[in-house]
């Protein structure tokens, strides 16, 4: 036992090495040293009996104790370990992907294949998608034979037992120091053959038709909010689960309302009046109008928020509200009678009568103390009682 090289020299770590640290350095020189990539090189296949033996060792934590207390000896005759080595037991959890790389295949046996899934694009009104609803479908997907029941055979046969994996699916042959399992290739991992198929599947036990489904949709969905429906989807070849449906929402604008999350926002218009003397207005919202109160002087894009009038969210704990917003209107179709009397309103009115603008050329008389004419000559700012500004900023 003398001869035999450290473990942890032969997997390149060091003594305080953790797991997948050794587990990492033995991967990479069980690729490096493997027979199937050595073929004939005996030299080769002796390292990878080498590091196969250290990992072996050094991945066992009560192995890994006693050769760190007693050696090579703890394996010897006597030792506590005595027996030798299995060189193909326990490496599952490292190979399981380098099988694949080494033979096309895999370590582990697989199940019937499943259907595959599929995606359904429903599109839904905007009152639809915040109330809920449900909407009648029609998929057209892959479904069971009716003729042969799903089965493949043509009816009054059977499907029989396949004679290169017996049944199993998969199977196994030896290569190097490792027994490997593969997908049958006879049968494909189903375990049976048919040499009698339907005439209506042609043998594969499917037939693509619509289906028809009634689908719940909650309220409170959204464009991209998606709905799983399971086993809806793509039938599976011979005796697979189905796959799963996915609706995928799509929403049509409103002609009213914008959504914003859980809130929505509507813009609505009041007259010239009602905005300077107050009003009480019809505001639509998503459970019909209600009245709002306009106080007096509400400059246009003012926004008032309705508390509660949003949206609620898919599982019904929160609700949103709703953001109005007043567009003021001016009149474009003014009789004589109404422009004199706008006329006099604005002489009596004076600097009342416009208050923002007001407010804008007294910044700018301090922030200039001049303005400026269109030929950029300087001339006074003038205000009185009965007339807004006389000159205006232009060209600045």
């Amino acid at each position: 036992m003398s001869d035999k090289r450290d473990y942890y020299a032969l997997l390149g770590v060091d003594r305080g090495a953790s797991e997948d640290e050794i587990k990492k350095s033995y991967r990479k020189l069980a690729l490096k040293y493997h027979p199937d990539r050595n073929p004939g090189d005996k030299q080769a296949e002796a390292n990878f009996k080498e590091v196969s033996e250290a990992y072996q060792v050094l991945s066992d934590s009560q192995k890994r104790a006693q050769y760190d207390q007693f050696g090579h000896a703890a394996f010897g005759n006597g030792g506590p370990f005595a027996g030798g080595f299995d060189f193909t037991a326990g490496f599952e959890d490292v190979f399981g992907d380098i099988f694949g790389e080494f033979f096309g295949g895999t370590s582990r046996r697989r199940g019937h294949a499943r259907g595959e899934d599929l995606r359904y694009n429903l599109t839904l009104s905007f009152e639809e998608a915040v109330s809920g609803t449900e909407k009648k479908v029609k998929i057209p997907r892959q479904g069971p034979c009716e003729t042969c029941h799903g089965n493949g055979a043509k009816p009054g046969t059977a499907a029989q037992t396949c004679p290169t994996c017996r049944g199993r699916g998969q199977v196994s042959f030896q290569q190097g120091f490792f027994s490997v399992s593969r997908t049958c290739n006879q049968c494909h991992g189903h375990g049976t053959i048919i040499k009698d198929p339907c005439t209506t599947c042609s043998g594969t036990g499917r037939v693509r038709k619509l289906h028809t489904l009634n689908i719940k949709i909650p309220a409170g969905v959204d464009t991209g909010s998606r709905l799983k429906l399971r086993n809806e989807g793509e039938s599976a070849p011979t005796g697979g689960a189905p796959g799963d449906l996915y609706v995928v929402i799509q929403v049509e604008p409103h002609p009213i309302f914008v959504r914003d999350n859980l809130d929505i926002v509507c813009d609505v218009p009041i007259s010239f009046v009602h905005a300077a003397l107050g009003a009480e207005i019809d505001v639509p919202t998503l459970e019909g109008k209600v009245k709002m109160k306009i106080p007096p002087g509400t400059q246009s894009g003012k926004v008032f928020r309705m508390k509660g009038k949003g949206i609620k969210d898919v599982q019904g704990y929160q609700q949103g509200d709703q953001h109005v917003r007043v567009v003021v209107e001016t009149p474009t179709h003014l009789t004589p009678r109404q422009k004199e009397l706008l006329k006099e309103f604005a002489v009596s009115g004076g600097e009342e009568v416009n208050p923002l603008s007001k407010g804008f050329f007294d910044k700018v008389k301090e922030l200039f103390g001049k303005t400026y004419n269109s030929r950029n000559l300087p001339v006074p700012l003038l205000f009185t009682r009965n007339h807004v500004a006389s000159k205006i900023l232009v060209d600045l």
